[in-house]
């Protein structure tokens, strides 16, 4: 298991755990997919929708898989151990990793502006200089745009135990000079 893998996924339980209490619950999952969604006003009604889906399924994964202790939260010592089996997730990863990009595509483009991502990930929690370099990382094209399969395959890396060196890295606040 990389070190990268480690640090992403402490930044990643801070950010789920929105109303601070130092564990993950289903009401964490909720608040955060409703701040998303009110981030891009102008999208599509089923794309709201379905990243909503894909965060309670995404809870229903995580607190399945890890609530070792069975009380209906997720600490972060049993949250870890999506690092040492993230294959255990990949569904509900994937149609996190597929909602929210596909939620960044306001025009159906394929595409996601540099303005529509950076409202999506600060309504995420991610920091704003870390956002810009993400973006950065994923390679925009002339009109400062990614392709939605670019994003998503970029938030499926993010996850994965081995990799390093990755765009996703920007992401953890060291990672920015």
């Amino acid at each position: 298991m990389k070190a990268e893998a480690v640090s992403r996924v402490s930044v990643v339980f801070a950010l789920f755990d929105a109303n601070g209490n130092g564990e993950l619950e289903a009401d964490d999952f909720d608040l955060m997919a409703h701040r998303v969604v009110q981030a891009v006003p102008g999208a599509d009604e089923a794309a709201k929708g379905a990243l909503v889906d894909a965060f309670r399924g995404y809870w229903a994964a995580l607190v399945g898989e890890l609530d070792t202790d069975l009380d209906n939260k997720v600490s972060f010592e049993e949250f870890k151990a999506i690092v040492l089996a993230p294959e255990r997730f990949d569904g509900a990863l994937g149609a996190f990793a597929d909602a929210l990009a596909d939620l960044g595509d306001v025009d159906g483009s394929g595409t996601v502006e540099r303005p529509v991502f950076v409202a999506l990930m600060t309504a995420i929690g991610f920091e704003l200089p870390n956002i810009h370099k993400l973006f950065d990382a994923f390679g925009p094209d002339g009109d400062d745009r990614i392709t939605v399969d670019t994003w998503a395959a970029g938030i499926r890396d993010y996850y994965s135990p081995h990799a390093s060196g990755i765009p996703g890295d920007h992401l953890v606040p060291a990672a920015v000079a």
